[in-house]
């Protein structure tokens, strides 16, 4: 296997091992902070983008006629019937910004080959209280740049959440950046601080990845890891050797192989131990490596890896780390808003025709559209004088809906109310802070456990809350200050009205808030519509699970019977999704193959020290979500003998109102 390495690191002696796998390990926990630092930060630009779009899934007409706040990848930018600027600039963002997800993955994989249990709640990037202090108007990359030790020009950029603009894609295309470029805007005075040669001076074995020294780029990063791994000592072992875990977890969900999906990145490797020969798991971190640096910065190690190997002509992205436009038609298919496939989805066009183009290229794309001042983003939006009307909401089809929505109008006035009492703005920036904090409490456990689903539908739920904080306010939410604390021993609800200590038309307090079922932290907690069975632990909810109907998966297709109740769930992860249970949430068809049938849901009074079942409802496709809350709830009040029975709120909450549905 041709490599990039120094002679002098062959021959190493032994007595170094523990003080060199502090420093791989300190390295391989770095890359993960880096990746995931990227993941908040161009989530909260991406969805800066003013636009609309539509919720559809195959042989679902729930939706129909309905437009929701939030641009989303459009299958045909160029022609985009509003704004094909906007269009276009989404579609290159929203590439990166799953590349990014990619590269976490790789990264996390990485780590777990290389001994270290990956963490995703480091200090360098938050506080205890899941604020995202790295955000917070700072000048540090982190592990990679301080932008105060730049020339002028680049010395006044800052690490900060904002609307996608010239600024701010400064920002972007600097963590981009080969180490050529890099060089050329670093002070010839600080140069030293940056690009440090293997192994690193002055470490000790107890350092960790708060010790390492700036990187300088990405790609420089993943060199030293490299290089690192490599090492062999005169004793004739290895490093690579010394902290290989053989057979250790690893995660995949981009090569995931199943009926419902296909791995979309075919000729790529993305996990390492699987192979329990040491050549084999090394070249397969390599080539995981040449991924991350090939789509994100198109140089660097990838270009050195490429040119070691012959392939001295120069490409962004080799076609071996770009996604199968074939896999991706098949995994994100596209449905009418009455629920037939219309193919190409805005997310297979957005990914096939940027995967060429590394992240570097793409911002550049980004900053030629906003050059041409055609961009608008939902601060200038707001700044405009818009206010919400129904017909914003409104496209064709609405009047034919027959299902049991909000009116337009009523979420229209929603969403300006909203926007007139100042406090809403603090709670959705909760919102959108504990939505991610529901992110990376999962992750941890996701590489830990084989029983712990992905927290596939808060990545996409996370997504919709930022977006609504925009189109609500015009303002980005404050990830910076974390979430609320929730307080032990405590037993909440998950919706407006539904407390079962103190009946009042109360929501659920903003600390339980959460967008996946996977970041349900306990009983009570459970929101949407994606009913879980009862007991049952490893479940597909989320996104595009109505789609699911299609490929019948259980437990959502009634192969069993009995279901977990909204709201009234008696663990952790049961119950369904978001809190609050959003106005326009329906239930899907309980059974596919009989979508006439019922499905039934156990009910249970949540008492210490374990829950007493009272008995069973029953609920049905298209029934609202929130209706089935409110018949568990009584169902536990009559057990209870609370007389007289509380009166069913006659009005939506403004909040329950504006949230769109989970997808």
């Amino acid at each position: 296997m041709e490599t990039f390495q120094r002679p002098e690191l062959k021959e190493r002696a032994p007595e170094n091992k523990d003080l060199d796998a502090a420093a791989l390990q300190a390295i391989a926990q770095a890359a993960i902070n880096v990746e995931l630092f990227t993941i908040p930060l161009y989530m909260v630009s991406l969805f800066s983008i003013q636009g609309m779009h539509q919720i559809t899934s195959g042989g679902n007409n729930f939706y129909q006629g309905r437009l929701w706040p939030g641009a989303s990848p459009s299958p045909d930018p160029e022609n985009d019937p509003v704004n094909p600027t906007n269009a276009l600039a989404f579609n290159h963002f929203f590439s990166v910004f799953i590349d990014e997800m990619l590269h976490l993955q790789l990264a996390s994989n990485i780590a777990k080959a290389l001994g270290v249990m990956p963490s995703y709640t480091s200090d360098a990037l938050q506080d205890k209280n899941y604020g995202w202090t790295c955000y917070d108007n700072t000048t540090v990359l982190p592990h990679i740049l301080d932008f105060q030790d730049t020339i002028a020009g680049y010395n006044d950029i800052k690490v900060k959440l904002d609307a996608l603009t010239l600024e701010q894609n400064r920002l972007f295309l600097a963590i981009e950046e080969n180490d050529e470029d890099a060089k050329s805007i670093i002070d010839p005075s600080k140069i030293g601080n940056y690009f440090p040669s293997v192994p690193f001076e002055n470490w000790s074995t107890g350092d960790t990845e708060a010790n390492l020294p700036m990187f300088g780029t990405i790609g420089w990063m993943y060199k030293c890891l490299w290089q690192y791994m490599e090492i062999v000592y005169t004793d004739k072992t290895s490093l690579f050797e010394y902290v290989f875990n053989r057979g250790t977890l690893e995660r995949d969900l981009f090569n995931a192989h199943s009926s419902y999906h296909k791995p979309e990145y075919p000729l790529m490797p993305t996990m390492a131990s699987g192979q329990i020969i040491v050549p084999s798991a090394m070249e397969n971190i390599l080539k995981m490596i040449n991924a991350i640096t090939d789509q994100g910065e198109g140089s660097g190690v990838a270009h050195w890896i490429r040119m070691m190997r012959g392939q001295v002509e120069y490409a962004p992205v080799q076609e071996q780390f770009q996604p199968s436009e074939a896999a991706l038609n098949f995994d994100y298919p596209n449905y009418t808003d009455t629920g037939i496939e219309d193919n190409p989805s805005g997310d297979t066009v957005a990914r096939s025709e940027n995967g060429g183009l590394d992240h570097h290229d793409r911002f550049l794309a980004i900053n030629a559209l906003l050059e041409t001042g055609k961009v608008v983003t939902w601060d200038q939006w707001h700044a405009s004088g818009n206010q919400w009307t129904a017909d914003m909401l409104k496209t064709t089809g609405y009047d034919l809906n027959k299902w049991p929505l909000p009116s337009a109008e009523d979420v229209a006035a929603a969403l300006n109310k909203m926007k007139a009492d100042a406090n809403n703005y603090e709670t959705f920036s909760q919102v959108a802070a504990g939505s991610i904090a529901g992110i990376t409490r999962v992750l941890s456990d996701f590489w830990a456990s084989e029983t712990t689903s992905f927290p596939n539908p808060s990545m996409y739920g996370s997504g919709d809350r930022v977006s609504i904080c925009w189109a609500i306010f015009g303002q980005y939410p404050d990830i910076t200050k974390g979430i609320v604390d929730k307080t032990p021993g405590t037993l909440y609800h998950a919706c407006q009205a539904l407390d079962i200590d103190s009946p009042d038309n109360s929501c659920a307090p903003v600390a339980v808030f959460h967008s996946c079922r996977g970041s349900n932290d306990c009983k009570a907690e459970g929101g949407c519509g994606f009913v879980q069975l009862v007991g049952e632990t490893k479940v597909l909810c989320g996104m595009k699970v109505l789609k699911e109907n299609l490929k019948p998966v259980p437990p959502l297709q009634g192969i069993l019977k009995l279901y977990s109740a909204p709201s009234d769930n008696t663990c952790t992860g049961f119950g369904g999704c978001a809190i609050p249970i959003s106005a326009s949430q329906l239930y899907p068809a309980p059974d596919s193959s009989n979508p006439n049938n019922a499905g039934t849901m156990e009910v249970f009074d949540l008492v210490p020290p374990t829950p007493v079942k009272l008995g069973n409802i029953e609920y049905s496709m298209g029934d609202k979500v929130y209706d089935i809350a409110w018949n568990a709830y009584i169902e536990v009040l009559k057990s209870r003998n609370v007389n007289p029975l509380p009166e069913k709120p006659t009005v939506d909450s403004d909040l329950r109102l504006a949230f769109p549905p989970s997808t």
